[in-house]
């Protein structure tokens, strides 16, 4: 019977070959658009790198387009109006405002586009599937790093982005949680700045200036990691202040090491990049040839976690970490 289920299953994929060559036809190209939060950081530039190698693989066609800041969600929904108008077949979507960026995505839906989310989901019922960070337990995980390397009473400061993204204010509540259950920590200050690195660092200066007790600072995303670093730097608080921050950049992963920076939580932005043009090409194909040649079963998850790990001047340059850092290519 075992033997009789092989023989089926290379006549079934001998005549997939074999359609096609009579035909002179491959599978045919997918048309996807990724729209992004923004082109400008390194986590996005590593998105786009993991977006690429899976168009590469899968014969997809890609245009990746961003704002130029994470706080445009307006120019975001544009975007996708003109991809949807351009022929975009599938979007892989980063939203800026989880409730404002709902209603082109429900729109470009209807109009047959199918939608995967990476990074950060969409108020939208439309979304295939959310592949990305498990938000809430990255901020339980910056919150965790301060407390097992810090001794005594903490002082924390949160510098936050847009309190518009789910992602930043589920990484705010994750670390809130974690630190009222300890009973060792005291919030000073809880700030909302732009997700740009000199704005950022500009009210990181203010708050530390205004308080200056606070021996703790949890940065939510790159830009922000980036201009907290440079207010500790400039005000000459490395050794007094402990800050996590989120992602690697090249000034954060410098930070590690001339001690403006403590411990870093990094995604993998890479993995959000591939799996999310991949899954679109899956959703593309209703799965069937894929199905056929791979054996997988026709259920896409709702969620794919990307995992996230915590990385400090004692593990930087272990393999996991320098992976985790350095992540352009898998």
């Amino acid at each position: 019977m075992r033997r009789s289920s092989r023989a089926l299953c290379c006549i079934l994929f001998c005549a997939l070959l074999l359609s096609g060559c009579g035909t002179g036809a491959e599978l045919r190209q997918h048309s996807v658009a990724l729209v992004a939060k923004s082109t400008q950081t390194e986590f996005w530039l590593s998105v786009f790198a993991g977006a690429e190698a899976a168009a590469t693989e899968y014969n997809v066609a890609l245009s990746i387009i961003g704002p130029d800041t994470e706080e445009d969600y307006e120019t975001q929904n544009r975007m996708v109006a003109d991809a949807v108008a351009a022929g975009a077949e599938a979007i892989v979507f980063s939203a800026i405002d989880y409730e404002n960026n709902a209603s082109a995505i429900d729109e470009a839906a209807r109009a047959g586009v199918k939608i995967v989310a990476i990074d950060s989901s969409v108020a939208s019922d439309m979304v295939s599937t959310y592949i990305g960070t498990d938000n809430y337990a990255a901020g339980q995980m910056a919150a965790r790093a301060a407390l097992e390397r810090v001794e005594g009473p903490l002082t924390v400061g949160v510098v936050n982005y847009d309190i518009s993204s789910a992602n930043g204010q589920e990484r705010e509540h994750g670390a809130l949680a974690v630190l009222e259950e300890s009973g060792r920590a005291e919030i000073a200050a809880v700030i909302n700045t732009l997700a740009e690195a000199g704005k950022a660092r500009e009210d990181t200066t203010a708050m530390l200036e205004e308080h200056p007790d606070i021996n703790v600072l949890l940065a939510f995303n790159e830009p922000t990691s980036v201009g907290a670093a440079e207010a500790v730097k400039e005000l000459g608080l490395s050794e007094s202040v402990f800050l996590v921050g989120f992602d690697s950049n090249v000034a954060t992963v410098d930070g590690l090491q001339d001690g403006c920076v403590d411990a870093l939580v990094v995604q993998n932005p890479y993995a959000m990049g591939y799996l999310g043009v991949e899954t679109a090409w899956q959703v593309l194909q209703g799965q069937s040839a894929y199905k056929l040649l791979t054996g997988q079963d026709s259920g896409l998850a709702k969620t794919v976690d990307t995992s996230t790990q915590v990385v400090d001047r004692e593990n930087m340059f272990s393999m996991d970490s320098q992976k985790a850092l350095f992540a352009f290519e898998q």
